[in-house]
């Protein structure tokens, strides 16, 4: 796990510092909302319904136990007791003070964090597989490169105020569970024919009022050429992208409207122009950053466990949550266990100050000091031996942290909605409570197999309803909450935008299409078929069907 040097730590600090003084400057009244507006942003502060929102940045979704801990006494000391893990591998803080967020600022920084690009117009947090560096298909952990963005990136001169907020996402995988084609540069680490490690470059990715699947830019860029080439894809999309509209001025727009070929060729002539050695890093800052995620001092332990076969015979419940919360490690002997954020009847992403100290005890104690957020808003603890299993879950259960859902109908992703956001237009977590008490039964959750349900409050998508094996949108229509529903999105390698299904429904609607939807899945699906198989096989209308016998 990276840890900040000299230069990291003064820089952090010398924001907390400098927003300290804005702070004490707007409460004084010589710095105006209007003036004001724009520092708070660049700290990840937000004003949303009701109070302040601090966005806190949690960089490739990895943090040690002593983060989280850290997480959990700003979560008592300055907000309700609890944090919102969000789809960007981030926490929120959804009521802290004004006259505070300086203190919290503090706190971040003693344990190398911050809010830094957390909004505005720049580069956000690099988010990357929630795996990593433990997924046994990988080609290479991509948390280095990770890292090595997230510096390049920070308070970049040329690439702060950017026609538009910029999202990286990073994958070692095949399979992709970091979204790469639904972000405005997704990177996949790949080996040429030759054996070279490098990157696939994707670009023009996107949710939000248009959404968009990336386009391949580029099958293989050496390592050290990566710098420089997102350097020159940067600079064509900051001097040509969109700033008279902001709703056009996404990287996904420029690249729609000229061609992704001529975006390639624009970009190509860029970085022909460019000096590649005097952007990447040098071979000794690229080993520094290695170093800390070098693989840990594993213990030699046979494939398979007695302890952990014996506790499945023992207690059902166990097995049940192994066979969905739980995937197999690289290492023989370890496991990598899912902890959903997602109880039924819950806040999906909310996790109390209690929790998150028992996940850090449980990193400490189970899981190698690590944890790791994912975009689906849950944690995962990725160095976990099979024999401490059955521990780890016993003490997930106590905290009412061992919801057996992970990938299931219940597991769903939502934004905070109108319940806190002053963007959204409907409310989106009362939504997915009733779907989750709907289909909280465990066994049918498990006959019905994996489905992804998620929604947003608004068409800004923070809730990734686009790429939803069944989405849900939020809108207002003539003063009342009304929701579209959306079929056959993908964010993974088979990545898709859902069609939308019909016309506007009320909430209690929503929910009993829904379980119509679920219907004729169950009714129409081959052997071991997903629901977003069979929907791809059925075709858009067979579903469509269940919208009539609801309305």
């Amino acid at each position: 796990m990276y840890c900040y040097d000299e230069f990291d730590q003064q820089f952090v600090q010398d924001r907390v510092n400098q927003f300290r003084g804005q702070v004490e400057r707007h409460l004084a009244g010589t710095l105006s909302e209007e003036e004001f507006r724009p520092l708070r942003l660049m700290n990840g502060l937000y004003l949303q319904l009701h109070a302040y929102m601090l966005r806190v940045a949690i960089p490739y979704g990895t943090l040690s136990a002593r983060q989280m801990r850290a997480l959990a006494d700003i979560a008592e000391t300055y907000d309700r007791g609890y944090g919102h893990f969000t789809t960007r591998q981030n926490i929120q803080y959804n009521w802290p003070r004004l006259y505070d967020v300086p203190d919290i600022l503090q706190e971040l920084a003693a344990v190398e964090m911050h809010a830094i690009q957390t909004s505005g117009n720049c580069i956000r947090n690099i988010t990357a597989d929630p795996f990593s560096g433990v997924a046994a298909d990988e080609v290479e952990d991509p948390r280095p490169t990770a890292e090595l963005l997230r510096q390049w990136s920070s308070l970049h001169p040329e690439f702060s105020f950017l026609p538009r907020k910029f999202k990286i996402a990073v994958t070692g995988c095949q399979d992709d569970r970091a979204a790469i084609a639904v972000h405005d540069i997704g990177l996949r680490i790949v080996r040429n024919e030759a054996g070279d490690i490098g990157y696939e470059i994707w670009a023009g990715g996107g949710q939000g009022r248009t959404p968009m699947i990336a386009k391949k830019l580029r099958a293989f860029v050496p390592k050290s050429a990566l710098l420089a080439y997102l350097e020159a894809m940067m600079r064509v999309y900051n001097l040509y992208g969109r700033r008279d509209n902001k709703y056009k001025a996404r990287i996904k727009i420029l690249v729609h409207e000229i061609g992704i070929d001529e975006y390639a060729r624009r970009v190509e002539k860029e970085f022909t122009a460019l000096d590649p050695n005097s952007i990447a890093a040098d071979a000794e800052e690229i080993a520094r950053i290695e170093a800390y995620f070098a693989p840990p001092a594993y213990d030699r332990l046979p494939a398979r466990s007695a302890a952990l076969d014996n506790a499945k015979k023992s207690d059902p419940a166990f097995a049940a949550w192994v066979a969905v919360n739980v995937r197999a490690h690289k290492v023989p002997g370890y496991a990598i266990a899912t902890v959903s954020l997602k109880p039924i009847g819950g806040v999906p992403g909310d996790a109390t100050a209690d929790q998150m100290r028992l996940l850090a005890d449980i990193a400490e104690r189970y899981g190698l000091d690590e944890l790791r957020v994912t975009i689906e808003q849950n944690i995962v603890l990725p160095q976990v031996k099979q024999d401490d299993l059955y521990a780890v879950w016993k003490l997930l259960a106590s905290a009412y942290l061992a919801t057996t859902n992970a990938g299931l109908i219940t597991d769903i992703v939502s934004c905070p909605g109108l319940d806190y956001c002053a963007l959204a237009t409907a409310r989106s977590i009362p939504v997915a409570q009733a779907i989750s008490r709907r289909f909280g039964d465990p066994e049918r959750q498990r006959e019905i197999g994996p489905l992804a349900i998620k929604i947003s409050g608004c068409i800004n998508a923070c809730g990734h309803h686009h790429v939803g094996h069944i989405g849900i949108l939020g809108l207002e229509k003539a003063g009342e909450e009304s929701y579209q529903i959306t079929l056959g999105g993908d964010p993974s390698e088979n990545a898709a935008l859902g069609e939308r299904l019909g016309p506007g429904l009320t909430a209690e609607q929503t929910v009993d299409t829904i379980e119509r939807l679920v219907e004729v899945y169950l009714a129409n699906r081959l052997s071991g078929e997903t629901f977003v198989a069979a929907y791809r096989r059925l075709g858009h209308d067979r579903f469509k069907e269940a919208l009539h016998a609801v309305a």
